[in-house]
């Protein structure tokens, strides 16, 4: 779809600025990762963050089955790490085998990379049309070194 083609609305949607994390999970067998860009502090006391999953995600699955996920904040040096979890996988194998990462207290894989990561408990979720916001109190957290977490905009605030 041509930039002229884009709606008012999917225009203005996109204008909103997300940043990009790898959100990681584990049950049964190799960890899962994705790339997430819809991910939010929404309170202080205690420190909880959402992430919006796609509905037809392996990873809600997962999130529900272990009531755990990890989020690995990234910033323009570790952006290149996105390209692995963007690829398919065979059975067995996970885009964490291609990345630096260590484990979190929990057993969750952030990456090394990242500029800090957060551990995360579930405590709810709201279905939220294509996509599930999960909540997840902060019960471990550490940043990897000081800089500036990476920002995106989308052209189409109404597809990837």
């Amino acid at each position: 779809m041509t930039d002229e083609a884009l709606t008012p609305l999917a225009r203005a949607l996109g204008r909103v600025p997300t940043g990009l994390y790898i959100v990681s999970v584990r049950a049964e067998g190799p960890a899962l990762g994705f790339v997430a860009s819809f991910v939010m502090q929404v309170a202080f006391q205690p420190p909880t963050v959402s992430v919006a999953i796609g509905k037809d995600r392996d990873h809600l699955a997962i999130v529900r089955e272990t009531g755990r996920f990890a989020v690995s904040i990234l910033d323009d040096g570790s952006r290149g790490a996105m390209g692995a979890f963007f690829k398919p996988r065979d059975e067995g194998e996970s885009a964490f085998d291609e990345v630096e990462h260590e484990m979190t207290p929990n057993g969750l894989p952030v990456l090394s990379e990242g500029l800090a990561w957060m551990d995360c408990e579930l405590v709810g979720e709201f279905d939220a049309g294509d996509h599930v916001v999960v909540f997840g109190q902060v019960m471990e957290g550490k940043e990897l070194r000081q800089g500036s977490p990476s920002i995106h905009l989308r052209k189409n605030g109404l597809s990837y």
